[in-house]
């Protein structure tokens, strides 16, 4: 994986904050960047206790969360008009594009979606 930057999925991210060796060497050095979307699934799932709060909320500001912007938003319709994505999965792939970075996902419903942009970690 070329590039100094990467877009997380959520899933990928949860990864690397259960520990994933692999996934964190292969991430080692990079500039992660996270979605907006990817930073309220992390705080927001139901049963989240304090400590994981805190490990969740010290992961996301080591990375670089874009919030929604108009160009986003147009990707995003575009995306789900041509793709069978849930929103979500269309913000997080939008921002991905919007900043031109790849993003690493374990998501198989982005199996369909033809793009060199889109890295599956098995």
């Amino acid at each position: 994986m070329s590039g100094s930057s990467i877009v997380l999925d959520t899933n990928i991210a949860l990864y690397l904050l259960a520990g994933d060796q692999k996934l964190s060497s292969l991430l080692f050095q990079k500039k992660l960047y996270l979605s907006f979307i990817s930073q309220l699934e992390l705080l927001g799932f139901k049963g989240i206790t304090t400590k994981q709060h805190a490990e969740i909320s010290k992961f996301i500001q080591a990375c670089i969360v874009i919030d929604i912007n108009e160009e986003i938003k147009t990707e995003v319709i575009s995306l789900r008009r041509t793709h069978k994505l849930k929103l979500p999965d269309s913000i997080i792939l939008a921002t991905a594009l919007y900043l031109d970075l790849p993003l690493i996902t374990s998501d198989t419903d982005f199996k369909s979606i033809e793009h060199p942009q889109i890295i599956i970690y098995e």
